[in-house]
């Protein structure tokens, strides 16, 4: 069978990867989450509305997928947040094993409607209030709301010690200012990936949930079979 010939690499290519070089470098310059003896909590949150519905299967893959190593440690309980169509922004119980957030995930599907990303920051601020949140990861790819109110959000979540680490699919500018600005105001980090850098992606994302749940022992012994680990291993020295 002939082979399909590749696809050229372009500059959002190359910004991909820089964008993930960053974002490890981000996380460099912060604590480990977890503490001898606590639990970290993560909340997930992820735009389910009718633009991603193009990359979703690969994306769904990327976001059950992450928390997988996570098992054999313990010590991560996770919280899936969606929204999609008409002022649907809905919110799961606290799970602490990685296949029961995966299932939680595939039953997810795209509907048309627009971002309800304050939403999601509210309920942030509201889980915070009842029991620290170590961190939240959002992946999106777009932005409709008025961006001071979101940044006021991001700012109050930011004084409060939650970090937001914002994944942007594609590369809408709106978007990107948006995503970048709440993760200045959190403390948290902001990268882009496209189907190139998927899988560095879910292997960087994979780390920083290990490291998040465990600390950098935890890290050490994934790193051990993991390129994107051993990266981030290396700049946490």
């Amino acid at each position: 069978m002939a082979k399909l010939p590749e696809k050229p690499v372009t500059r959002h290519d190359v910004s991909a990867r820089d964008d993930v070089s960053q974002f490890i470098n981000k996380v460099k310059s912060m604590g480990a989450a977890a503490k001898a003896g606590a639990r970290g909590r993560l909340i997930f949150a992820m735009d389910a509305t009718m633009s991603r519905q193009p990359a979703w299967d690969q994306a769904l893959n990327i976001q059950s997928e992450m928390f997988a190593e996570t098992a054999r440690i313990g010590g991560l309980d996770v919280q899936l947040v969606f929204f999609r169509g008409f002022n649907e922004c809905k919110s799961s119980k606290w799970v602490s094993d990685p296949n029961q957030l995966a299932r939680l995930m595939t039953k997810v599907d795209c509907r048309g409607g627009h971002t309800q990303i304050g939403k999601v920051l509210d309920h942030i601020k509201r889980e915070n209030a009842r029991h620290k949140i170590g961190a939240v990861v959002y992946v999106g790819d777009c932005m409709e709301e008025h961006v001071d109110t979101l940044c006021r959000k991001a700012g109050e979540i930011g004084l409060a010690g939650v970090k937001i680490f914002m994944f942007q699919e594609g590369h809408d500018i709106a978007a990107q200012a948006a995503f970048k600005e709440i993760a200045r105001l959190t403390g948290g980090a902001w990268c882009q990936f496209s189907s190139r850098s998927a899988a560095d992606l879910k292997s960087l994302l994979s780390a920083v949930a290990v490291y998040a749940a465990g600390g950098h022992a935890a890290l050490v012994e994934y790193a051990g079979n993991d390129a994107q680990g051993k990266l981030l291993l290396e700049q946490l020295k």
